[in-house]
């Protein structure tokens, strides 16, 4: 049932961590954790790679490829919100250790997919 819908699921997504890295955070109640930014990052682009790793693997393409073309996706993706947060608001800034936790993120999506596969392969 979920599968029909990735696509939209992905999208959405990805509206939201849009939406949500680049709106004012000044307003926001803080969030009295050490490197809870970064866990934030970790935690929302692993999730981003998953989500479109479902999707481009359902387009009849290898899941090695799916995994390829969601990690670069992902990155692509974290790269572009990061510049775009310097350059279009006044209460973001780019920051080289978001960067960071975001492709811890979508390494340890990447290696759980190919794990995932290399298992469900031998499993078959």
């Amino acid at each position: 049932m979920l599968k029909k819908f990735a696509v939209h699921i992905a999208v959405l997504y990805s509206i939201g961590l849009t939406s949500v890295s680049l709106i004012n955070i000044s307003e926001l109640p803080e969030i009295d954790l050490d490197s809870g930014d970064k866990l934030f990052h970790f935690f929302t682009y692993f999730i981003l790679t998953l989500l479109w790793y479902n999707v481009f693997s359902r387009k009849e393409l290898a899941k090695k490829a799916a995994v390829i073309k969601s990690v670069l996706l992902a990155f692509m993706f974290g790269i572009i919100i990061e510049l775009l947060q310097s350059v279009f608001t006044k209460t973001r800034s780019s920051d080289v250790y978001d960067v960071l936790a975001n492709t811890l993120g979508i390494l340890l999506a990447m290696t759980s997919l190919l794990i995932y596969n290399i298992k469900h392969v031998k499993n078959d």
